[in-house]
């Protein structure tokens, strides 16, 4: 039981963070403080939330490149909407951004459904379109801080019991993942289209329309992310967030979220997005350089994809093994 138990994807991660905050804290004590902690997972917050939506596609087997770029194009629109017509109610402005992002990744959904792309062109293709439509409308120049208005900068950093707004955004988005993926007929069927798509065709699936969907969801909550990036970073230009859709596949993959489909888990994304957090606020505490840094962080990211390897290799032989009675029977 306790092998089985080690065997889960979110029980190593949760051993190996235990680890790592006892080596941390053992030369920088403060740094397990539960305020300190706090910070960590407000600091990833925003990658929690784009590995949500990347675990849909990723489980429908197939993957959404773009949503660095969705997010850096939804949060010039919002910060120039801002800086336009202050007297645009906030709410108004995070409903346009997600409706935009939702937008962005039904565009991309319907290429894959429609056209039968396959989903890493498309999303390397609407990666570049977005960014450069961001050039487009900004003509390169970038909305700081002072051109923004107080409410739009300070909303996600406000307390509400204790925790950030930007804080409580990702638990709430957490908390309706777990419900869409494991309560909703949707979330069984990226499971099902993932898994096996013949197999889930025949069950009256419909895979291209459920890949559709997944893609808008995570293109709705890239687009969310959007907002939250500027807000919280007080600054909109083309090139935010550059390579962050890189963090946001290694996360899923980190937590176990399989990238030939059909396999992965709330618990074990949003897992893998806080031990990518915590090794990025850990590290320059004992003073590693930036650059080992990344090496770390592939190091990991390597090592994660070869567990999952395994692992699938492992449940294929088991399910391929003969059975007692098939053995009698030859």
């Amino acid at each position: 039981m306790l092998t089985a138990l080690f065997a889960r994807r979110e029980v190593l991660l949760l051993v190996a963070m235990g680890l790592l905050l006892a080596v941390i804290t053992s030369r920088f004590p403060a740094f397990a403080a539960p305020s300190n902690l706090a910070n960590v997972f407000n600091d990833t917050a925003i990658l929690i939330i784009l590995a949500l939506g990347q675990t849909a596609v990723i489980l429908t087997r197939s993957i959404d490149l773009s949503v660095a770029a969705n997010l850096a194009l939804t949060g010039m629109v919002v910060a120039m909407l801002n800086e336009a017509h202050p007297a645009l109610p906030l709410a108004l402005l995070v409903l346009i951004a997600a409706g935009m992002g939702f937008l962005l990744g039904a565009f991309n959904g319907l290429l894959v459904w429609k056209l039968g792309m396959p989903p890493i062109v498309v999303t390397l293709g609407t990666l570049t379109i977005y960014r450069g439509m961001a050039f487009v409308i900004s003509g390169g120049g970038w909305v700081n801080a002072h051109e923004m208005t107080p409410v739009f900068l300070e909303t996600p950093r406000q307390l509400v019991a204790g925790l950030p707004v930007l804080t409580w955004a990702a638990l709430t988005v957490i908390v309706a993942a777990t419900v869409l993926f494991t309560r909703t007929t949707l979330g069984r069927a990226f499971y099902a289209t993932g898994g096996n798509p013949t197999a889930a065709v025949y069950a009256g699936v419909d895979v291209g329309r459920t890949r559709f969907l997944a893609f808008c969801l995570s293109g709705m909550l890239a687009g969310l992310s959007g907002y939250l990036w500027v807000a919280r970073y007080a600054v909109a230009y083309v090139d935010i967030a550059a390579g962050f859709e890189l963090d946001v596949v290694a996360a899923c993959v980190i937590g176990g979220v399989s990238i030939a489909g059909g396999i992965g888990s709330v618990g074990g994304a949003v897992l893998g997005a806080l031990f990518l957090g915590l090794i990025k606020n850990a590290l320059p505490v004992v003073n590693v350089s930036p650059f080992f840094q990344m090496a770390i962080s592939g190091a990991v990211i390597i090592a994660a994809v070869a567990i999952n390897a395994r692992a699938e290799r492992r449940k294929g032989r088991i399910i391929l093994r003969p059975t007692h009675a098939a053995g009698a029977a030859r």
